[in-house]
């Protein structure tokens, strides 16, 4: 049996396939985005989101305009459902790059460690914010990861 055969996926690619995975469940008509928080270790799932609306209300965007379909973001819902305290190190995985203002939120959540994502996203407003406060922001493609810093 040939050893690549055997090639594992990196930690990054599994969880990265499982935001991708997750993603598939939001109701927004216009972008499906998953996210996924671990343990810095890779050994536990802290807790994940996808973007949609909010519970109770209709499985639909609000609006058209995009960027303003009134759905909540995924990071947003993954940060909302983290009940982990603020001392546990978080890795972020998202398939997107996230906005300024999921930023925002990841960094308050406390203690992230590194965020990692797949598809660029048409405002980058986020590679600052995590460059101020030094958390690593990386593309993954592949198995490989990227250092974002502009």
């Amino acid at each position: 049996m040939s050893l690549e055969h055997n090639k594992r996926p990196s930690f990054e690619r599994v969880y990265m396939n499982f935001a991708l995975e997750i993603a598939n469940r939001s109701t927004c008509s216009r972008l499906k985005v998953g996210t996924v928080i671990t343990t810095l270790d890779f050994r536990k799932v802290l807790s994940i989101g996808y973007n949609g609306n909010a519970t109770g209300l209709s499985n639909s965007c609000d609006r058209d305009e995009p960027g303003n379909c009134g759905c909540l973001h995924s990071e947003e819902n993954a940060v909302i459902n983290c009940d982990a305290p603020r001392s546990v190190e978080k890795i972020i995985f998202v398939t997107h790059m996230p906005c300024e203002m999921c930023a925002k939120r990841i960094i308050n959540l406390g203690n992230v460690k590194k965020v990692i994502f797949q598809n660029d996203y048409r405002k980058r407003g986020s590679v600052k914010l995590f460059t101020e406060v030094n958390i690593p922001f990386y593309r993954l493609d592949g198995d490989l990861l990227h250092l974002v810093t502009e």
